[in-house]
C-alpha cells in the first residue's frame, strides 16, 4: 500500500515538474516537490502560472495520506536584481559621465565598473519614453503618443496602456521579484488618478507591489503630492529643508533594505524615476552652493557648449571627428549680446539646474551604494539612463520663475519681472526653469530639445549600464543602437525569464524593443547593431532610423511655441533632411538633395512603421490638446454636491472652472468664537483659486500664475450662525453664437465675478483675463483644508482647516454647449491663433 503510495506521488511530482516548466524548458527546483521549502521557477508562457494540481496522496485518515505544498515561485538561478533609473528632461551633454561639467559621481561610478552607451534613444518627451521603457513597446503602441494631459481618443494617444501590453513590473513579479516604483509616475491617465480609481493604470496595478512617488509629469520637490500606494500621504509633514530627491532616496533604501531582511534570497527589481531634472528645479541651497563655488557657467552658454563639446572628445564618447553645429541665433540670443542682467538672471538659472542635477545623482548614488552594502551589487544590473528626452527648452529663451505660467500661454517674462526672484530662485517660492540657451548647450554635441524628435537633442540620450558578475569590460564603450523599447527585453533575458504569451487571460502583443544583452560581452564591443529601424514622432515632428541612416523633418516649432499655429499636414507638409550617422554623429551634414530616392524609400518605411504602430492620425498641436474632451469623472456634470471635507482630487477629476461660468455656494455655520479657513482650493501657489474666511471675512481669489492675485473680500467678519456664501461667474467668451475665434478660440478670456454673503452682494470685480490652460498640476482639489503649498501666501499658511462647520457646498457649471459646426470652427481656430497676451 504505502509503495504505492510512493510510486504514485513520484509519478504526479515529475508530471508536476513538467506541467510548471513547460514543454522544451527545465524547470529548477530547489527542496522536494511537494514540501514546504520547495521553490520552483516557472515556464512564464501564461501569468500568473496555473496554480499545479494537488501531488499529494489523500485518504480516509491523515496518517494514511500525504500532504503536499505547491512551490514558491522563484526566478530562475542566478537571476539579477534589477535597479533601472531614469532621469527626467536632460540632454546628452549633462552629466560629467559623458563630457558635461556637472558632477555625477554615481553614474561615473556604473560607468567605470560597466559600460557607457552613447546611442540611447528616446521618444522625445517624458511619459511616451517612460511607456515604451516598461513595456518593452514603441509608445504609440502603448497608447502614449504624447503625455495624458494632452490625450485623445485615438489608441496610440488615448495614455492607456493596454491589457496586452504587461510591464516588466508585472512580468518579473509573477516571475518571483519583489517589485517597486520610486519617484514619478507620468503613466497613471489623467482621468483615472482620483481615489475612485480604477487602480489598474498605477504602478501597482501594473505589477509594482510597492509605489513612493508622486502622479504627474512633475513635482514641487518641497512639498509635494506624494502617494504611497494609492493613498495620499495626508497631511504631509517634511521637516525643515526636507526635500523629494532625499526622501524618495530614503524611502527606497529601507524598502530595498526591508525585503532583505526578511528574505535574503529574493530578488529585488527597483524602477528609480527622480523627478530631476525637470522643472520645477529644486536642488537644496548646500548643492547650489557647491555649484556656484565651482564657476562653471560665468562665461556663458557657448563657451560651455565648446567645454562640453572638447571634454566629449576627450573621453571618446563621441568621434573624434563628430562636428558642432552653429549657435542657433535666430531663435536664442548669443551670449555676447545680452544685458548684464540677463547675464546674471541666466547664471543663477543654470547654477540652480546644475545642482539639482548633482544633488540628484548624489542620491542615486546612496541607493547603489546600498545594494553594496547588502552584499547584493555583485549580481544587480544597474541601467541607469540619463534623461527620459532631451533637456528641457519649456522655459524659453528667458527662462522662468514659474513653469506654470509657460502652460498658460506666458513664455518670455520680462527679465526686470524675473530678477524679483532672483534670490529665491529654486527655493519653495518659485517653480522654476532655465533659459533654452542653456538647454541647447547641455544637449551638446546635438541641436535641439525635448519635444524634438526629429532631431538627436530631442532623442539621443546616453546610458551607463553595470552588472559585476556579468560584464567584464570595465569602462567599455558600446555604440551599438539602442532605444528605450529594448530594456525590457534585455532584463528578460538577463533574468532568464521569457515574455509571457498570455496574462490574466489575455493574449500579449509582441515585444517590439530588441535586447541589446549581447553588448555585454567584451567580444561584442564592436558587434553589429541589432537593432535596425526605428521611428520616431511628437506632435508632428518624425524621423526613421534605418541601418544607420537618420530620415528627419526640419523643426519647424521650438518647444516653447506651444500656441502656435499647427502643421495641418504633418506626415507631407514637411521639409525632409537626411544624415548618416554612421559618419555623422551629430546630424550635421545633410544629404537629401543629393539622395532623392532614399527619402523616398524612407518616408514609405516610416509611413509603415507609423500604421504598425498606431501613429496615425498624426497630429502637431500642442497646446489644443491640453484644453481638448477627454474622459473625466465629472463628464456630463453640472452640479457638484459636498457635504463634508475632503482633500486630494486630482485636476484631471475635479470640476473644472477655467473657460465657463460658474457659480460656488457653501452653506456653512460660524460659531460663537467666530471662524476661518479654507472653504474650498485648487492649485496652490503657482495657479489657482481659494475660497475661505480670512479673520471672519468672506474671500475668493484667484491666484494669477504667481504674479497677480485677485481678490474679492467681504468687508466685515461672519457673525455666528448659518451663512450662504455664494462666488458667480459670468465669462465672457465660448458661447454659441457669440463665439469669439481669437484670443486662441475664445479661451482665458475676461469675465466678471460677484461675492454674496446671505443673498448681498459683497464684491464686484471684472478679470480682463483669466487662467486659459491650467492650474497647478501638482496640486490637488481640497475642500476643508488646502494642502500642499496655498493660493495666498500674504493670508494664510495651509493647511488652514476650516473652523465653521460646512453643511453643503455645490458648484454649478454653466460651460457653453457648442453645436458641431461650433466644435469644428473651434478646432481649426485653436490650431490656428495665438493666445492674446
Amino acid at each position: 500500500m504505502k509503495t504505492g503510495i510512493h510510486r504514485w506521488a513520484l509519478l504526479a511530482l515529475a508530471v508536476l515538474a513538467m506541467a510548471i516548466a513547460g514543454p522544451g524548458l527545465a524547470q529548477q527546483v530547489t527542496g522536494v516537490l511537494g514540501s514546504p521549502s520547495a521553490t520552483a521557477s516557472i515556464s512564464g508562457k501564461q501569468l500568473p502560472a496555473p496554480d499545479p494540481k494537488f501531488a499529494g496522496v489523500i485518504q480516509d485518515d491523515a496518517l494514511q495520506s500525504k500532504p503536499w505544498w505547491a512551490p514558491r515561485i522563484v526566478p530562475p538561478k542566478g537571476a539579477p536584481n534589477v535597479l533601472l533609473i531614469i532621469t527626467d528632461d536632460a540632454g546628452f551633454g549633462v552629466p560629467s559621465t559623458f563630457g558635461g561639467v556637472i558632477p555625477t559621481p554615481a553614474m561615473d561610478r556604473i560607468a567605470n565598473e560597466g559600460l557607457r552607451y552613447n546611442r540611447m534613444f528616446s521618444t522625445a518627451l517624458c511619459s511616451p519614453t517612460r511607456a515604451a521603457l516598461i513595456t518593452g513597446r514603441n509608445h504609440h503602441s502603448a497608447g502614449f503618443g504624447v503625455i495624458s494631459e494632452q490625450s485623445t481618443g485615438y489608441p496610440g494617444y488615448n495614455s492607456i496602456i493596454g491589457k496586452d501590453k504587461a510591464t516588466i513590473g508585472r512580468i518579473l513579479l509573477d516571475n518571483g521579484y519583489a517589485t517597486s516604483w520610486f519617484g514619478k509616475n507620468h503613466n497613471t491617465p489623467a482621468f483615472a488618478a482620483s481615489q475612485v480609481g480604477p487602480f489598474d493604470q498605477w504602478p501597482s496595478g501594473m505589477g509594482f507591489e510597492y509605489f513612493y512617488g508622486f502622479v504627474g509629469g512633475d513635482a514641487n520637490q518641497w512639498q509635494p503630492n506624494l502617494f504611497r500606494n494609492t493613498t495620499q500621504i495626508y497631511p504631509f509633514e517634511g521637516k525643515p529643508g526636507w526635500n523629494l530627491v532625499t526622501g524618495m532616496a530614503d524611502d527606497a533604501i529601507d524598502y530595498m533594505t526591508r525585503v532583505h531582511q526578511i528574505q535574503p534570497d529574493k530578488p529585488i527589481f527597483i524602477k528609480y524615476a527622480p523627478g530631476a531634472t525637470h522643472a520645477p528645479h529644486h536642488p537644496t541651497q548646500e548643492w547650489v552652493e557647491k555649484i556656484r563655488a565651482m564657476h562653471l557657467f560665468d562665461d556663458g552658454y557657448e563657451k560651455l557648449r565648446e567645454r562640453i563639446f572638447e571634454n566629449q572628445k576627450r573621453l571618446g564618447v563621441i568621434p573624434k571627428d563628430t562636428k558642432l553645429g552653429p549657435w542657433p541665433s535666430q531663435v536664442l540670443k548669443p551670449w555676447d549680446q545680452l544685458s548684464a542682467d540677463e547675464k546674471k538672471l541666466f547664471i543663477r538659472q543654470v547654477e540652480v539646474f546644475a545642482a539639482y542635477a548633482a544633488y540628484s545623482d548624489h542620491e542615486i548614488g546612496r541607493v547603489i551604494q546600498t545594494f553594496q552594502d547588502l552584499g547584493k551589487l555583485d549580481n544587480t544590473l544597474i541601467i541607469y539612463i540619463n534623461g527620459d528626452n532631451g533637456t528641457s527648452a519649456e522655459g524659453g529663451p528667458l527662462g522662468t520663475p514659474n513653469e506654470v505660467a509657460f502652460f498658460n500661454g506666458l513664455n518670455q517674462l520680462p527679465v526686470d519681472v524675473q530678477m524679483k526672484f532672483y534670490d529665491v530662485w529654486g527655493t519653495e517660492q518659485t517653480y522654476n526653469h532655465m533659459s533654452a540657451g542653456w538647454s541647447w548647450a547641455f544637449d551638446t554635441p546635438f541641436s535641439w530639445f525635448k519635444q524634438n524628435a526629429s532631431q538627436l537633442g530631442g532623442v539621443n540620450q546616453n546610458m551607463v549600464v553595470s552588472w559585476p558578475a556579468r560584464i567584464k569590460d570595465k569602462g567599455g564603450l558600446r555604440e551599438q543602437f539602442v532605444h528605450v523599447i529594448d530594456v525590457v527585453p534585455t532584463i528578460l533575458e538577463a533574468a532568464g525569464i521569457r515574455a509571457p504569451e498570455m496574462v490574466d487571460g489575455i493574449r500579449q502583443a509582441p515585444i517590439e524593443g530588441t535586447s541589446f544583452a549581447y553588448t555585454f560581452d567584451a567580444t561584442s564591443a564592436k558587434a553589429p547593431t541589432r537593432h535596425k529601424t526605428q521611428y520616431f514622432e511628437m506632435m508632428g515632428q518624425w524621423a526613421l532610423y534605418h541601418d544607420g541612416w537618420f530620415l528627419s523633418t526640419k523643426v519647424n516649432r521650438a518647444p516653447w511655441e506651444a500656441f502656435g499655429p499647427a502643421n495641418p499636414d504633418p506626415l507631407n507638409n514637411q521639409v525632409l533632411e537626411l544624415f548618416n550617422l554612421n559618419s555623422d554623429f551629430s546630424q550635421t551634414t545633410d544629404l537629401a538633395a543629393k539622395n532623392p530616392q532614399k527619402v523616398k524609400e524612407m518616408k514609405q518605411m516610416f509611413i509603415a512603421e507609423a500604421k504598425k504602430h498606431q501613429v496615425f492620425p498624426m497630429d502637431a498641436s500642442v497646446a489644443a490638446r491640453i484644453v481638448a474632451p477627454r474622459p473625466n469623472i465629472t463628464a456630463g456634470r453640472s452640479e457638484f454636491v459636498y457635504t463634508r471635507p475632503m482633500v486630494g482630487l486630482p485636476q484631471g477629476d475635479s470640476p473644472l472652472l477655467l473657460n465657463t461660468s460658474y457659480t460656488v455656494t457653501a452653506d456653512i455655520e460660524v460659531p460663537a468664537a467666530g471662524a476661518e479657513g479654507m472653504i474650498l482650493t485648487s492649485g496652490g501657489r503657482f495657479g489657482g483659486y481659494g475660497f475661505y474666511l480670512l479673520k471672519g471675512k468672506p474671500v475668493w481669489l484667484w491666484n494669477m500664475v504667481d504674479l497677480e492675485r485677485l481678490k474679492w473680500e467681504g468687508a466685515e467678519a461672519l457673525p455666528p450662525g448659518k451663512h450662504t456664501l455664494e462666488f458667480d461667474f459670468k465669462y465672457d467668451g465660448l458661447g454659441a453664437g457669440t463665439l469669439a475665434f481669437n484670443s486662441f478660440s475664445g479661451v482665458g478670456r475676461p469675465g466678471t465675478g460677484t461675492l454674496k454673503v446671505d443673498g448681498q452682494v459683497v464684491a464686484t470685480r471684472t478679470m480682463p483675463k483669466t487662467l486659459p490652460m491650467i492650474l497647478q498640476w501638482d496640486e490637488s482639489f481640497d475642500i476643508g483644508s488646502d494642502t500642499l503649498t496655498g493660493v495666498n501666501d500674504a493670508d494664510y499658511k495651509p493647511p488652514f482647516t476650516l473652523t465653521a462647520k460646512l453643511n453643503k457646498l455645490t458648484i454649478k457649471v454653466d460651460r457653453p454647449q457648442l453645436s458641431p459646426e461650433d466644435m469644428k470652427k473651434l478646432d481649426a481656430a485653436m490650431r490656428n491663433n495665438k493666445v492674446s497676451e
